[in-house]
């Protein structure tokens, strides 16, 4: 009999007997492996924690109890079991179910999360607000799948640990992030697996100490329970949590449902901090997944018997393949060139690197931060730094790009791939605001290539000419054709831009993805006597200062099209030069709108936002119409 149907809430899930939960956890991999077969998503993290939601939400009561998951592409299972199971085929899909945890989704999504490490953090603060309002109910941060390499978590944990709040964090452990963790915490953990052995000899010393008061009297008790302190900390797998403040429970089998509830409910009417140690398998009942933990983090839509994407790979290589490929190429040209990720070496290309060039690679797990002032240091010891990071992740280290690179004017190149509109990812994901955040930086070149060729070029010239910080952005996609092999492809000389086509009317200023769709639009416009110039804008700062003079004396209108927001853009940055140099000419910016935008396929969402050959036409069309009507 099948279960999942049946559970559209928490309290449906609590009337089913224990011994038949098992039988549920394979209904619901099934349905993951099904529905994301369709889809596409991160299906390797949700598999893992299937037997985890259904405990949880066994032994606390949400809404009431705060369920605060980390990393939210692990919550699906959790959303399976809180009314959306119905909707779930909608998954990542337009209008349909979120691909990570939305407040306005669900009210058992407590947090909003698509980037790692903010669980701790968050639950701490609706703790506080539960002890500042007398509530009682309890409050748990679900932490895992590679938040424990992110350095919030530890601020998190280190202000929660010593605050004596009631606190509940489960650490899930399933040694991944995207790719396999790195770093000391990870061996840490890693550690508590292989030698369990501590925990007996742990429980062996804290017996004997405690005899050795009884039979010398109240005196010794106080050097007794030292002495078990120094076992503790020696031996104990909990070590790292106990001196952070929480008591420690595990490790857990995350995958025996008896075990994990049990825990639960006996750690649940504790109060202090506490932590449960969960020990989960990425890609858990799914052959496929299990095999190769990297590639089934998250994927396109895919047959769920070979793994093979159903949409078969065809045309011209991805910007990341470009990318990760000249990258590598150019690292036998440039001996002090270093690729840095954090914990995304294949999906930012710079897995390539690392295979031909290992030493010379740095994966620093999910912690962007440090990422990017490793990065600086390296550069001040004369080493050339790649920092390969998605354009929304480097959001997170916005402080270190300014105070420890640009401050200094340290030659750190920084790739941001995923610029621009993501596609299925939504919100959280979306690359809207490098261009904004990189042009405020004092002494940042900002750049956007056209194309595979474009790109190679823009990193040839970042590496002969290191004399400060350089970024470049390029798109989820494919590239518009197959680039050059890396030997033939010349630098890009600096702060130029390069006039793709003459025309008196109007002057279309294009950056990166959008120059070829403009090129199209001119095409189109000139069949109706619209005579439009296009220029390729693939320096963004500096500005080509003598071009823009000279289209500027050209045109009474000049046009931006930019895959950005258009608040504090490209647009906006040219605008605020000319108002100064050519205050009579008027500055027109096409991009993406002042809103959050939701998930749908990128060819859609550049649609919808007129950044198509076909949209820029519509805008340029009714802009030379209502100039025309002005004229007369």
């Amino acid at each position: 009999m099948s279960l999942l149907p049946d559970i559209r809430s928490p309290h449906d899930l609590k009337q089913i007997p224990r011994d038949e939960l098992p039988a549920l956890a394979l209904e619901m991999r099934q349905r993951l492996i099904d529905c994301v077969a369709e889809t596409g998503g991160h299906i390797g993290a949700s598999l893992g924690v299937v037997e985890l939601a259904i405990a949880l939400l066994y032994a606390f009561d949400s809404p009431t109890d705060r369920i605060v998951w980390d990393v939210g592409h692990q919550a699906y299972a959790w959303k399976l079991l809180t009314g959306r199971n119905t909707g779930f085929p909608t998954l990542r899909q337009t209008g349909g179910i979120s691909g990570f945890l939305k407040r306005s989704e669900s009210a058992h999504d407590q947090f909003g999360a698509g980037h790692a490490g903010t669980a701790m953090s968050a639950a701490l603060g609706m703790a506080t607000a539960r002890d500042l309002r007398g509530e009682s109910h309890k409050v748990v941060a679900v932490v895992g799948d590679g938040a424990l390499t992110c350095g919030l978590s530890y601020e998190g944990m280190n202000n929660a640990g010593h605050s004596n709040r009631d606190i509940i964090l489960v650490v899930n452990d399933n040694g991944m992030s995207i790719s396999p963790n790195v770093g000391a915490i990870s061996k840490t953990l890693g550690g508590i697996v292989a030698s369990p052995v501590t925990n007996r000899l742990r429980e062996h010393i804290k017996t004997w100490t405690l005899r050795l008061g009884r039979v010398f009297g109240p005196e010794v008790v106080e050097f007794a329970r030292n002495l078990e302190e120094s076992a503790k900390n020696l031996f104990s797998e909990g070590m790292l949590f106990e001196e952070l403040g929480f008591r420690y429970f595990g490790p857990i089998d995350g995958h025996d449902l008896r075990k994990l509830i049990d825990t639960f409910n006996f750690v649940r009417p504790m109060t202090g901090p506490r932590v449960i140690h969960v020990l989960t398998e990425k890609g858990k009942g799914f052959a496929l997944a299990e095999a190769n933990k990297e590639k089934w983090h998250g994927l396109a839509a895919y047959d769920p018997v070979t793994g093979e994407a159903r949409k078969k790979a065809s045309g011209p290589p991805t910007w990341t393949q470009v990318f990760g490929e000249a990258l590598a190429e150019l690292g036998a040209l440039y001996p002090e060139l270093v690729a840095i990720t954090a914990a995304m070496p294949s999906g930012t290309g710079t897995s390539i690197f690392q295979k031909r060039w290992p030493e010379r690679f740095f994966d620093v797990g999910i912690a962007e931060g440090h990422a990017v002032t490793f990065a600086g240091g390296l550069a001040t010891q004369g080493i050339q730094p790649v920092c390969a990071i998605y354009s929304t992740f480097l959001q997170r280290a916005y402080d270190n790009v300014i105070h420890d690179i640009a401050v200094q004017q340290l030659p750190v190149m920084f790739c941001m791939d995923r610029a621009g509109l993501v596609g299925e990812d939504g919100q959280t994901h979306m690359g809207l605001y490098d261009i904004a955040y990189m042009l405020a930086v004092p002494g940042m070149t900002v750049t956007a290539p056209k194309d595979g060729n474009e790109l190679v070029g823009l990193l040839k010239t970042a590496l002969a000419q290191p004399t400060g910080p350089f970024c470049t952005r390029y798109p989820r996609d494919k590239a518009p054709a197959d680039p050059l092999p890396v030997a033939e492809v010349e630098p890009v000389p600096y702060g130029t831009w390069e006039v793709l086509r003459e025309g008196k009317d109007i002057a279309i200023l294009a950056v990166g993805t959008m120059v070829l769709p403009s090129l199209a639009a001119a095409r189109q416009l000139e069949a109706e006597g619209i005579d439009c110039a296009v220029v390729n804008c693939r320096y963004l700062k500096p500005l080509d200062a003598g071009l823009l003079a000279v289209l500027a004396q050209q045109h009474r209108t000049l046009v931006t099209v930019e895959e950005g927001t258009i608040v504090n853009g490209f647009g906006a940055y040219l605008s605020e030069t000319l108002q100064t140099t050519h205050p009579e000419v008027r500055v027109i910016a096409l991009g993406v709108p002042d809103r959050l935008i939701d998930q749908a396929p990128r060819a859609e969402q550049l649609e919808t936002f007129g950044l198509t050959a076909g949209g820029i036409a519509r805008r340029l069309r009714a802009l030379h119409s209502e100039e025309s009507v002005e004229a007369r």
